[in-house]
């Protein structure tokens, strides 16, 4: 197999040669299809997730086929194409797993983070978190649904049921969730960079019906907000923008430092939230109503020996929508 490997944080990956890998018991064998790119593994990368387990291959957002079978695993075959996630492993036991709140649980692995992810031509996972995808839609547009797609199904559920929803940071996983939101019956009112005038534009043409620089205020109060953008000064102004009893929702792994902020901004119910993760049925619940939904992902796709060029263009905004990687 070849991969895309990470061996110190803060430089490139590097194109690598390594042994075929066999799946151990519990786990399944994939040869990849398609691996979307992540601002997560762009924290993963520039070393702002504390205790990666280095060297490894980054990638959360899977696609491929599976190859081989370890010892055990039930319910999946091979031929089958499924996706891989961000949560590799929980380990079943701790108090928030019995509590059915595996996201958070106390011994997680990640995959491309704590365990070898897919910027690679083949990857091994944990087959209790490998999702099956049945044939519909392509393996590049599916990709982002993997993260960028269920982290926004989290975040609109923690949102609540409010008509009048802001997307702060309208990249991978805003152009998903926009789409989601409006056919819940939600308006959508889209935040983008200062003057990124594509992105805005991207956002109406998917039916949002105000887009923005971040630093605006929509024309009306907003029942919730996510934000996807990593910018902690987003959090003041986002709640300068919901309306009394609102709520804002964080997204994101890592985020920049809040700066303080006057208690009024907080005061009158509004809540502040984080989304951590996700859980097996966030992504059984989503996945299995995505293809109803109709959702268009709008993808750019690189190949895999190219996946630090596709690492700097999401750093740098050049492109709307996500980064797909192709073995």
């Amino acid at each position: 197999m070849h991969a895309m490997v990470l061996k110190h944080t803060g430089h490139p990956l590097m194109w690598t040669e390594l042994p075929d890998r066999q799946p151990g018991p519990g786990e399944i064998r994939v040869r990849v299809t398609a691996c979307g790119v992540c601002r997560t593994d762009l924290h993963v990368v520039d070393g702002e997730l504390p205790n990666p387990h280095l060297p490894i291959i980054p990638g959360h957002e899977i696609v491929g086929r599976i190859d081989a079978l370890g010892d055990g695993v039930q319910g999946l075959q091979l031929g089958q194409r499924v996706g891989i996630p961000w949560l590799g492993h929980t380990c079943g036991v701790c108090p928030y797993c019995r509590m059915q709140r595996e996201n958070l649980c106390d011994r997680p692995l990640f995959t491309g983070f704590t365990r070898d992810g897919g910027f690679a031509t083949a990857a091994v996972a944990d087959a209790r978190f490998a999702f099956p995808l049945g044939e519909h839609g392509s393996d590049e547009s599916i990709a982002p649904l993997l993260c960028a797609g269920l982290i926004g199904w989290r975040a609109l559920t923690l949102a609540g049921d409010g008509k009048c929803l802001g997307l702060y940071g309208f990249g991978a996983a805003a152009h998903i969730l926009a789409q989601v939101a409006q056919r819940q019956g939600r308006k959508v009112f889209a935040f983008t960079r200062a003057g990124d005038v594509d992105a805005q534009g991207f956002a109406r043409e998917l039916g949002a019906v105000w887009a923005g620089d971040s630093d605006q205020m929509p024309p009306e109060a907003l029942d919730a907000a996510i934000i996807f953008a990593a910018v902690g000064d987003l959090v003041p102004q986002s709640l300068r923008a919901v309306r009394k009893g609102g709520r804002v929702v964080c997204a994101g792994i890592h985020m920049s430092d809040i700066p303080g902020f006057a208690y009024s901004l907080l005061w009158e119910e509004r809540q502040l939230l984080s989304v951590a993760n996700l859980t097996r049925q966030d992504g059984l619940d989503f996945l299995s109503q995505a293809p109803q939904m109709g959702i268009f992902t709008k993808t750019t796709a690189y190949p895999l020996q190219q996946a630090n060029q596709a690492l700097e263009d999401l750093r740098a905004g050049r492109f709307v929508g996500a980064a797909v990687l192709i073995p």
